[in-house]
């Protein structure tokens, strides 16, 4: 084993030096077939487990991290561990079977399902909104628009909560005419715990004004992958939490991995802000499709190998999702059907969703090209979390210095 010293300077140099002797130079990242994972050797798995080992000492455990992390390659965990508390009042610790709130990492797997649901042929991603949701008062959507945050929607979680938001022009420092987005006291607040039908029906009673018109901009957006979760159900007679568990969770392996619903407020575990304060359960934890998937990170290690194996939807479905839909933005950040992309010729396209809710910070990224994945799960707010989604530095074998969303 390597002392600490030679650990840290063995990494430094390698990333450097862009030195990695693991590192597979393939293409783009495009999937052409899906992948059969060749085994790596024990000392393959030293060096990768060497080499983050003190990128995980000073990105998160120095900054208080608290939850789960596991990097893999090839299908295979080269580096995990579990640090701290699911629950501060107990005192009961992580382990690898604790389930976190994923927060937005939940999007990768609505947007699946809506996929595999148009392999068999019950969804066309053309399709109107209203043609699953018939009150749906917004029209000219399609499914598309909704997977790629490109429907205009109002954000839920603004007039749920009795806003909405403006975008306004002002004059910056410099005296440039910028635009800036201001929150605007408008609708009646909800009580109670309301899930995605009672979200429907404000939008139906309340018509909160669109962002924008359909497929003109992108506008990440909550509420795209609530109504999304409706379709699910609508189309598979099934509730959401109920089908994901049946057709999704089981069939994977993912035994520690749910859908959060009005049916588990009794058995809420909080999550904690930095200063270790629980959240409580607010009026918007009900809601999912967007969010409140909770799973560890070797389920979420099995939902990447059925992604790589093509056993869940199939490698043309998931190119497709890989596929850029916002070009006009200028940059390398981009979505495609329910991923955030980064792009940068001639270097591999990343595939990745972060995700944040509450004290729960989830960083999920894919690095294809490399078949090598970065997963790390926390329920105690770190901003650092979803920094050290750069520890995939080890796979390329050059530094990563790209920030990408939380």
């Amino acid at each position: 084993m390597l002392r600490p010293k030679m650990i840290a300077l063995f990494t430094f140099l390698f990333i450097a030096c862009g030195s990695n002797p693991f590192t597979d130079k393939k293409g783009p990242g495009k999937m052409n077939k899906p992948v059969i994972f060749s085994s790596i050797s024990d000392r393959e798995k030293d060096y990768y487990a060497n080499a983050i080992a003190p990128l995980y000492q000073s990105l998160l455990l120095k900054t208080g991290f608290n939850g789960s992390i596991l990097l893999a390659k090839n299908g295979e965990i080269v580096f995990e561990d579990y640090h701290g508390f699911i629950n501060f009042k107990t005192r009961e610790p992580i382990t690898a079977n604790t389930p976190f709130h994923i927060a937005s990492v939940s999007k990768t797997m609505t947007a699946a399902v809506i996929l595999k649901l148009m392999e068999e042929g019950k969804i066309y991603l053309e399709d109107g909104v209203e043609k699953y949701l018939p009150f749906f008062p917004y029209p000219n959507i399609t499914i598309k628009d909704l997977l790629t945050h490109r429907s205009g929607l109002p954000k839920y979680d603004y007039f749920m909560d009795g806003t909405r938001t403006e975008i306004i022009r002002v004059k910056n420092k410099r005296g440039r005419i910028v635009k800036k987005t201001r929150l605007i006291r408008l609708y009646p607040t909800v009580t109670g715990f309301p899930g995605n039908k009672e979200l429907l029906q404000y939008m139906v009673a309340n018509r909160p004004p669109v962002e924008s018109f359909p497929n003109r901009r992108f506008n990440y957006c909550n509420t795209n992958y609530a109504m999304l979760a409706l379709i699910i159900e609508k189309v598979t007679h099934m509730p959401f939490p109920e089908y994901m568990r049946e057709y999704v969770f089981k069939p994977l392996g993912m035994t520690n991995t749910y859908v959060f619903s009005s049916e588990d407020t009794a058995n809420y575990i909080p999550s904690y802000n930095y200063n270790n304060t629980p959240f409580k359960l607010e009026k918007l934890d009900c809601i999912y499709g967007d969010k409140n998937v909770y799973s560890t990170v070797r389920d979420l290690l099995l939902w990447d190998k059925a992604l790589y194996m093509g056993s869940f939807i199939s490698t043309e479905s998931l190119n497709m999702a890989f596929q850029p839909y916002s070009n006009e933005f200028r940059g390398y950040k981009n979505y495609g059907l329910g991923w955030h992309l980064l792009i940068k010729p001639p270097d591999p396209t990343i595939v990745y969703h972060n995700g944040w809710w509450h004290g729960n910070n989830a960083v999920f990224k894919r690095l294809v090209a490399d078949s090598a994945t970065v997963i790390i799960l926390g329920n105690k707010f770190n901003r650092n979390i979803w920094s050290a989604g750069k520890m995939s530095s080890v796979f390329t074998g050059h530094a990563d210095t790209t920030l990408l969303e939380d």
